[in-house]
């Protein structure tokens, strides 16, 4: 599925503007455990989650909110092991949906920089994650969005990429 770089096309913007999941705010995530797969997108809500004691099993970052730098999260991971991976903004590069495939998997690396944007990461995240994983990431402007992975998110998670189209 994502043996090449996939491409958002302009056409197909407005299919992305509707969010997946449920919103979340930080008083919920009390109700957050270590008995599930957690995955943090985005700066701000990996950091919101850390500075709340909560360390996710894969945070994926850019170092950047909103196409504003922020250094925060990046500046309280900086010594940690990290895949690195380039992603440009509108884009699912077979390089960032390889590394969320291999650290959800088999080496739970825990941390995945992007350069470029992590954007459409939450995509390969729900496609590569168990049923019952968590996914939280951030709708710009407004809060926190929750994902439970199941066969429903899934599918629209796949409809979307099916949207998407190969990188030339």
């Amino acid at each position: 599925m994502f043996e090449r770089d996939l491409v958002l096309p302009a056409s197909q913007r407005q299919a992305f503007k509707e969010p997946i999941g449920t919103e979340l705010y930080d008083s919920d995530l009390d109700s957050f455990s270590k008995e599930t797969l957690l995955v943090t997108v985005g700066d701000v809500v990996s950091l919101t989650f850390r500075n709340r004691g909560i360390r996710p099993d894969l945070s994926i970052y850019d170092g950047f909110t909103e196409r504003r730098g922020m250094t925060q999260f990046a500046e309280l991971v900086r010594d940690e092991p990290k895949e690195r991976v380039v992603s440009p903004a509108g884009t699912i590069s077979a390089q960032l949906a390889d590394a969320v495939r291999r650290c959800i998997g088999e080496s739970g690396c825990g941390l995945i920089r992007v350069e470029g944007e992590e954007d459409l990461a939450l995509l390969p995240c729900i496609l590569y994650a168990p049923e019952g994983a968590r996914i939280v990431y951030g709708w710009p402007g407004r809060c926190m969005m929750l994902v439970e992975v199941d066969g429903q998110a899934q599918m629209k998670a796949a409809e979307l990429v099916a949207r998407l189209e190969e990188s030339k």
